[in-house]
């Protein structure tokens, strides 16, 4: 068991890490939407990446719609193991929507020999939804 302060060094390491390992400077918030945004996420039981809505709600479901109209072309073309989930609660309990895909069980932030499964699975993740995004960007946009 680690202590927060101990938990906290090591989250900043890995992420200090992953940075160093795949330099890039991602989309994350630089869609040119208000509330549709990446995250990466990586915590003692799973690493995904995401492409997040959270909006108004009736922004959020055209949004949603959106990118559900999009789900085939994602799916064969670019992460086949994607997950859509209209209501994806956060842990302080608010509701947003997310596509992410994820990798569970086999990676922890607390165990350093799992690290590299996970950068390269965020790196490799994140690359195919920015690309989805790049090419149907205008598609998407309302």
């Amino acid at each position: 068991m680690f202590s927060k302060n101990e938990a906290k060094r090591l989250r900043q390491e890995f992420w200090i890490s992953f940075g160093k390992s795949f330099p890039k400077n991602w989309i994350l918030y630089n869609t040119k939407v208000k509330g549709l945004n990446f995250k990466f996420h990586f915590d003692t039981k799973t690493a995904y990446v995401a492409l997040c809505i959270d909006m108004s709600p009736i922004k959020q479901q055209a949004y949603w719609d959106k990118i559900v109209s999009h789900k085939s072309i994602l799916e064969t073309d670019f992460l086949p193991q994607v997950i859509f989930d209209a209501f994806f609660k956060l842990p302080e309990d608010k509701i947003i929507s997310v596509v992410y895909v994820s990798i569970e069980s086999k990676v922890s932030i607390h165990d350093k020999s799992s690290w590299r499964d996970a950068m390269e699975f965020l790196n490799d993740s994140m690359l195919k939804f920015e690309e989805f995004y790049t090419l149907y960007e205008n598609t998407i946009k309302i």
